[in-house]
């Protein structure tokens, strides 16, 4: 008999996160999966993303006792129960109905950090209100500085203890794959209006009865009139600013008193002159292979950049994680946890709230067996003589980021 994945739609019988990335497609309407899907031009950096997990086998011990494990883990001064965050991700609210509200509740449930984006669909004063999650927030450094500064108050009135700042979406990289489904920005093509009819309960969760859901933390910055989809995309755009630079860092810096964290670095060096300015945590990131196509992944620089910032800031890693055994890697040669992008997406666009924390828990219970079959019972014990670094041929898959 042939084998053959899962071929329904109940997230429950999902054994790993490919599992739950075809649930997903089976119940989008094809334009929000491309969304989610997509990377940027050509896609290279999007495929090297999920490749470079090959370059690293395990070299494990046995005869080691490893029958009480452990992972929790300490981020930003506070225990966790895993190496896991759910990193900021944009206009969740089209994959189901309140769907930053509900990888928010994942998350508190999971006990690990949630990252609201900028262009979420839910406010950050609501996300705040979410019992026993720790919430930090991701902002883009627009044009217009007073709505930055007006965001970081609101931030503070909310009771955030961090900011995450994202580096590099200064210029806004070339998604061809998302625009062809498009005949005009945020307008389905013909072909995607018909593909849309076969998903009436993608239509009945999110567009019945108010429509697309809009962008909530960005009313000090769309002008009036300006509030639909497609208004506030073209206003986003307008507003990134390419001047981006250390100054403006040292700006953040100074009106924020909490914990600030850079997400989007891919460079050892601008890494060590971000530990050395004071910066609590960096993400190593090319953004999901979304903006510069042919970049390195995070893995390749992560052991380098390890060494160049000591312990002086804590160092996370994000981009085309799937397995546990891609964290763990990761976790060995020096990450402190890993962010998860689409991973977790995958499980919201199949079950909502619950489909999250499947994912999540399928992470978990791949973490805990690797540790284990490593022959090490504590993720602090991880670090690069666990691994050997080979070059697999053929360095790129057909795998999605």
């Amino acid at each position: 008999m042939k084998r053959r994945p899962y071929p329904g739609t109940d997230y429950r019988r999902a054994l790993n996160i490919a599992d739950l990335e075809r649930i997903a497609q089976r119940r989008l309407p094809n334009f929000v999966f491309e969304y989610l899907q997509g990377g940027a031009d050509d896609e290279r950096t999007l495929h090297r993303n999920r490749a470079v997990f090959r370059d690293y086998l395990f070299h494990p011990r046995t005869l080691t006792r490893v029958d009480a494990r452990h992972l929790s883990t300490t981020l930003l001064g506070q225990r966790h129960a895993m190496p896991l965050v759910i990193g900021p991700t944009g206009y969740n609210g089209m994959l189901t109905r309140d769907g930053d509200l509900k990888l928010a509740a994942a998350a508190s449930r999971q006990d690990i950090p949630f990252v609201l984006s900028n262009v979420a669909t839910t406010s950050l004063e609501e996300i705040a209100t979410v019992e026993g999650l720790r919430a930090w927030m991701q902002i883009y450094f627009y044009r217009d500085r007073d709505y930055v500064r007006k965001l970081v108050e609101r931030c503070h009135a909310a009771g955030y203890e961090t900011i995450v700042i994202t580096t590099d979406s200064a210029i806004y990289g070339n998604r061809e794959w998302d625009l062809r489904n498009f005949r005009r920005p945020m307008q389905p093509d013909w072909r995607n209006l018909l593909h849309l009819c076969s998903r009436p309960r993608w239509i009945a969760d999110v567009l019945i009865p108010d429509g697309p859901p809009t962008f909530k933390n960005l009313d000090d910055l769309l002008p009036p009139g300006q509030q639909s989809v497609q208004g506030a995309s073209a206003i986003i755009g307008q507003q990134l600013d390419p001047t981006l630079n250390w100054d403006d860092i040292a700006w953040l810096r100074d009106i924020w008193q909490g914990k600030l964290i850079i997400k989007g670095l891919l460079s050892p060096e601008e890494a060590a002159q971000a530990a050395a300015s004071g910066i609590d945590g960096i993400v190593l990131s090319n953004h999901g292979g979304r903006q510069l196509d042919h970049a390195l992944s995070p893995l390749d620089i992560l052991a380098d950049t390890r060494k160049r910032v000591g312990q002086r800031c804590q160092l996370f890693v994000d981009s085309g994680f799937r397995r546990g055994t891609d964290i763990v890697k990761a976790l060995a040669l020096g990450a402190d946890a890993v962010w998860l992008g689409r991973a977790t997406l995958y499980g919201l666009a199949a079950g909502g709230q619950p489909g999250v924390e499947h994912a999540l828990d399928i992470l978990r219970r791949e973490i805990d067996r690797t540790l284990g079959l490593l022959g090490e019972t504590r993720l602090a014990d991880l670090d690069a003589s666990h691994l050997v670094k080979c070059h697999a041929p053929n360095g790129e898959t057909g795998e999605s980021d």
